[in-house]
């Protein structure tokens, strides 16, 4: 029992402090980089330090340390007619739930050792992890109403009540989304999901669940976006225009709200490589590596596992860089935007997935046929967005 909870505790501190919160500082440099290439400015460069006489900025990589310490030695404010102790709770929730769902994420494939047997690379497997997944991400919203309410502004007010409109508009078209990959894999064990997304189609076509479930992968990207509150969803938090709920916070408090916001992002992409890019798996190179090398158990096991949180750190990695990318593409919707495309949209597109899913299922359980409509849902759009009708651009006239 205690070499359990121990290597869970372990292998939680390994998650966190080597891949999480690197990747989440990572991406609020590659964001400020983006900002200032699509803006055409410098970005990020002043941030120096000196090393045998000279300067080095590290393309403004020292920003992150440096808004770091700056985050950690400012004045943490508090409003006098604040609620203290919710106040400083507030952004502790948010923070604290999107690393939570990480101990339910399969980082790589069970490790095979001499000594301590089978360890898989999950903190917690439990066979309920989709549904536990989605319970711990309900619970990051009270820290956004939590943060408004706290502060005893009107406006900070207003920008939680926004936060919890979306997330309780959206998290039932995500729930409802994961009910198609259910019916499809038969498990509500991620684990068990990502070795069901093992092998090939056709042989050359990875059997990702992207393929298998197009629809839901679409509507389980829109509807994670909306509920990290990332642009073009970022209603609740619209600094330029109608302030946000955290407009109080300064020093830390504002930083842990600014970092669990990147987590998140790093969140929603394990998740989505997990359930809809196979996790760890890469056909053809995974699979085979303990016979390719000629290696022999225990050492192919470890060779397998760490060629598997390779590949599971790039694919989260390319999913973190398209949420960054659809910042500086997209607008921000207005309110009744976001909650025409919540309510009127994705909720009836997600439980026609669920009635497609499962009718195709109980009529071929090899999921042969499933595979055929999603491989054709692809094509038949590749081809309306490729050869669709392009829209002209409008022709002004001067007389």
């Amino acid at each position: 029992m205690l070499f359990v909870v121990a290597s869970a505790a372990i292998k939680f501190l390994i998650i966190v402090l080597a891949f999480a919160m690197p990747l989440a500082s990572l991406l609020t440099w590659m964001e400020r980089r983006q900002s200032a290439y699509s803006q055409d400015r410098l970005g990020p460069q002043q941030a120096q330090i000196r090393l045998f006489g000279r300067r080095v900025r590290l393309f403004g990589l020292l920003h992150i340390l440096a808004d770091g310490l700056k985050m950690f030695f400012k004045e943490s404010f508090v409003p006098r007619a604040a609620d203290k102790a919710v106040f400083k709770v507030a952004p502790i929730i948010g923070f604290a739930t999107a690393l939570m769902v990480l101990a339910l994420v399969p980082f790589g494939p069970d490790l095979t050792t001499e000594r301590w047997g089978v360890i898989p690379l999950q903190v917690a497997r439990v066979d309920s992890g989709i549904l536990l997944v989605l319970a711990v991400t309900s619970l990051s919203v009270y820290g956004a109403a939590l943060a408004g309410w706290a502060s005893n502004n009107r406006f900070a007010l207003l920008g939680g009540l926004r936060a919890s409109a979306q997330a309780i508009s959206y998290e039932i078209a995500l729930g409802l989304t994961l009910v198609g990959v259910l019916i499809a894999y038969g498990s509500t064990e991620l684990a068990a999901v990502v070795e069901a997304q093992k092998g090939v189609l056709y042989g050359f076509l990875p059997n990702w669940g992207i393929f298998v479930q197009p629809l839901a992968a679409v509507l389980f990207f829109t509807a994670a976006i909306a509920e990290t509150k990332r642009a073009p969803f970022d209603l609740p938090e619209g600094e330029s225009e109608i302030i946000g709920y955290f407009v109080e916070y300064s020093s830390m408090g504002f930083g842990l709200f600014m970092l669990g916001e990147f987590v998140a992002i790093v969140v929603l992409a394990a998740l989505f490589t997990t359930l809809f890019l196979g996790g760890w798996q890469l056909p053809w190179v995974i699979g085979d590596t303990s016979v390719f090398l000629g290696l022999w158990t225990v050492e192919a096991s470890w060779v397998r596992a760490v060629a598997g949180m390779l590949v599971f750190g790039i694919k989260v990695f390319l999913v973190c860089a398209l949420q960054l990318q659809l910042r500086w593409t997209l607008p921000r919707f207005r309110y009744d935007q976001l909650m025409h495309l919540g309510w009127k949209l994705l909720l009836p597109l997600a439980l026609v997935n669920i009635f497609v899913t499962a009718v195709l299922v109980w009529w071929d359980p090899t999921l042969d046929a499933l595979t055929h409509v999603g491989l054709a849902t692809i094509v038949f759009f590749g081809v309306v967005v490729i050869a669709g009708p392009r829209r002209r651009p409008a022709q002004v006239s001067v007389h």
